[in-house]
């Protein structure tokens, strides 16, 4: 399964850390995901999302009804 957020589409990113030699280690910064059940009671079911951060607080914002309808689930 990818790592990506299903709400903001995050995904990783690849970079080089450095040393302080100025040696370069290639290293992966993946997103906080988390896999949450959502209940909507416009259609009384679960939905279960792997949601960052980020989704969450959009989901907090906006709603899980408006953001369930806008990704066609």
């Amino acid at each position: 399964m990818s790592r990506i957020c299903e709400v903001t589409g995050k995904a990783g990113l690849v970079g080089n850390m450095v040393s302080h030699s100025h040696r370069k280690k290639l290293i992966k910064q993946l997103p906080n995901l988390q896999t949450k059940r959502f209940f909507v009671p416009e259609e009384d079911r679960w939905v279960t999302l792997r949601v960052s951060n980020a989704g969450l607080r959009t989901i907090m914002k906006r709603g899980i009804f408006a953001v369930v309808h806008e990704l066609g689930i």
